[in-house]
Parts: C-alpha cells; sequence; structure tokens
C-alpha cells in the first residue's frame, strides 16, 4: 500500500504530511456501510500496520453527519435472509474492523458531526482521540432492532471509555448521547463548533504527526495490552518498552534539542 497512489473504492482517502484522511461519502444516506466498505476499511487498517509513512488517520464523515451504520437496504435486509454460518462470517467480518483500527500502530482521531449511530458509533468508540460538533447524535441502536448491544466489541470498550453504568444505559436502551453528555462523560475529547471541525482535527493530527510517530504507537499498543495485564505485568511491559523506545533516534534528537534549546524534529526512527 502506497498512501500517495492508495485508491480505495469505497471510501475517500487523501494523503498528505504523514496524514491520513478517511471519510465514508454518501451523503445523501448519511453515509452508510456496506458489506464491501467494511470489509476495504478492514483490508485498509491492516495494511497500515506496515505504513510507516502514514503516522495518524483521521476517519470523517461527508455532508454534515459521520455514519449512519449499516445500510438498511445493503445490509440489514441481506442478512435476514442469511444462515447461521454466513451471520457469523459477517460478525467476525465487522469485529475485525474494531481489531484493525485498535492494532494499527497509528492513533485514529474520529471528526464527528451530526449522525453517528450503530456501527457509525463503534467506528468513533473505536478511535483514539474523538473530536465532535455540539450537534453530533451518538447511538448503539443493537437494542432498538431486536439485537444485543455486544456488537463490535461494544461490551469490552466502551465501559472503559464512559463507565460501566453510562455503558450499560446506552447499550440497553439504544437512546442517542448527546454531545454535551459524550463530553461530559469522557466520551468526547472536545467540542468544535461544526465550521471549525475539520481545521482542528487535521491541526492536532498534523500535531501529533510531528511527534515521535515510532513512541506513540508504542503508547497506542501498550494502551491495548494493558487492558487486561495485573499492575506488576504492566509495569515490567512498560520498562520493557519505554527502553525501546530509548534505543531510537528520535530519543537522541530530543536530548539533543533540549541541550541546543532548539525544538526536536522527530522522523520516526
Amino acid at each position: 500500500m502506497k498512501p500517495e497512489s492508495f485508491k480505495p473504492k469505497y471510501f475517500n482517502w487523501s494523503f498528505k504530511d504523514g496524514v491520513a484522511r478517511v471519510s465514508l461519502n454518501r451523503p445523501e444516506r448519511k453515509n452508510p456501510l456496506t458489506f464491501d466498505s467494511y470489509a476495504e476499511l478492514r483490508d485498509m487498517f491492516r495494511a497500515l500496520v506496515y505504513v510507516k509513512e502514514v503516522k495518524v488517520v483521521v476517519f470523517a464523515g461527508e455532508g454534515g453527519n459521520f455514519c449512519s451504520g449499516g445500510d438498511v437496504h445493503d445490509i440489514i435486509g441481506p442478512l435476514t435472509k442469511m444462515g447461521m454460518p454466513e451471520l457469523l462470517n459477517f460478525t467476525r467480518m465487522t469485529g475485525d474492523l474494531v481489531k484493525a483500527m485498535r492494532c494499527c500502530p497509528q492513533p485514529v482521531i474520529a471528526a464527528v458531526d451530526g449522525v453517528s449511530v450503530g456501527a457509525g458509533a463503534i467506528i468513533s468508540m473505536s478511535s483514539d482521540i474523538r473530536y465532535a460538533t455540539p450537534v453530533a447524535k451518538t447511538a448503539f441502536l443493537f437494542n432498538r432492532v431486536g439485537l444485543a448491544g455486544c456488537d463490535m466489541g461494544a461490551c469490552a470498550i466502551l465501559p472503559r471509555i464512559i463507565g460501566h453504568g453510562r455503558a450499560s444505559e446506552l447499550l440497553f436502551f439504544g437512546r442517542t448521547m448527546s454531545a454535551d453528555e459524550g463530553l461530559a462523560w469522557g466520551f468526547f475529547n472536545a467540542l468544535v463548533p461544526g465550521a471549525d471541525l475539520e481545521a482542528h482535527t487535521m491541526a492536532m493530527a498534523a500535531k501529533l504527526a510531528a511527534g515521535p510517530s515510532f513512541a506513540n504507537g508504542i503508547t497506542k499498543n501498550q494502551l491495548n495490552m494493558e487492558w487486561d495485564m495485573s499492575l506488576d505485568t504492566a509495569i515490567e511491559a512498560e520498562a520493557q518498552a519505554q527502553a525501546i523506545c530509548m534505543q531510537t533516534s528520535d530519543f537522541h534528537r530530543a536530548y539533543d534539542a533540549f541541550v541546543t534549546k532548539e525544538k526536536p524534529i522527530f522522523e520516526g526512527d
């Protein structure tokens, strides 16, 4: 995968100065997902593990909405006609998208505007950082269509972000979480006026891209790995991870810049 020439079929992609921007682009339907876009997004995030030129990924929507979840006609309808083996293939494939987002070393920033529901809410949940507009509406709608709230890792990830009780309420009732609630509960890192969301998100992405990308990847890896570690194991894992980072050229660049009272220029090695 070459980020400068990558041309996905089912979503938008742009790349500049280490920052990749991904967006679903079916604004007339509030940017739903299809079988094909699920699979292509999964494959793209998997490939990013080996694409060091990409330092940060911004995930956005077009036309004033983030993502309306699985397309009713392209996904929901066909699912009602599938047998168990086909259904399990589908649910594992959608879960693989979350695994790929969490396992790629690049920080993923979600820029959430308008509707972010169902699988759209899962994508923003699975990102590392989330910025939203005051009109963002987030809902894990699975219960409202007769399904369990335990979809694509929601029961594992959401309570870690907003707490068990709040996650339980959203998953049991399928109700909408307002942008203000999302900010107060820690789901969103900040609320930004709609006209400023793109500029703010890209500016934060550029700031990350200018940082020590290898070390940032280690941080993301440890945030993932330490979910099910004991404290002693986590501290030892962090000791080993930090020792690895201390061997990087970026660490030495930072020291040299400090000595000369200059701003360090990180190169990701």
